[in-house]
C-alpha cells in the first residue's frame, strides 16, 4: 500500500445519517493550572510599575482547554503572581494563613470565656 491509497478525498454520508446522535465527549469548563505547569508564554515589563527597583512582568498565555487569554504579572512583594484578566484564584497560600491565625485567635479567647 502507498502513501496516497491511504488518503480519503471522498467521504460517503447515508441519506439516514443524523450527527446529532453521534456522543460527544464533553470537557472540562473550570481547569485549574498549576502554578508550575509549562506553557509558551508572551512576556513583557509592565510599563511604570516597579519594587524596589526591580522590575514586573506581565505574562500572557492561552488556555488549552478554551482558547481564552490568560494575564497575569508578577507580585515580587508577596513572590507571587496576580491575575489581571481571564483567570480566578482558587487557592491563596497568604489568605488560608491569615484565616487558620484568625481561627486560633477566636478559638483563645472562647477557651478563656468558659472556666
Amino acid at each position: 500500500m502507498t502513501g496516497t491509497e491511504r488518503k480519503v478525498f471522498q467521504k460517503y454520508y447515508p441519506p439516514d445519517f443524523d450527527p446529532s446522535k453521534i456522543p460527544k465527549a464533553k470537557g472540562q469548563r473550570n481547569r485549574q493550572f498549576i502554578q508550575r505547569k509549562k506553557f509558551n508564554m508572551r512576556r513583557e515589563t509592565a510599563e511604570g510599575e516597579s519594587y524596589l527597583g526591580m522590575k514586573i512582568f506581565r505574562f500572557y498565555f492561552r488556555c488549552p482547554n478554551c482558547l481564552a487569554e490568560i494575564t497575569f504579572k508578577t507580585d515580587i512583594e508577596n513572590v507571587d503572581y496576580k491575575a489581571e484578566h481571564g483567570a480566578t484564584r482558587l487557592f491563596d497560600a497568604f489568605k488560608f494563613y491569615q484565616e487558620q491565625e484568625r481561627d486560633k485567635e477566636h478559638e483563645e479567647e472562647r477557651r478563656k470565656r468558659m472556666p
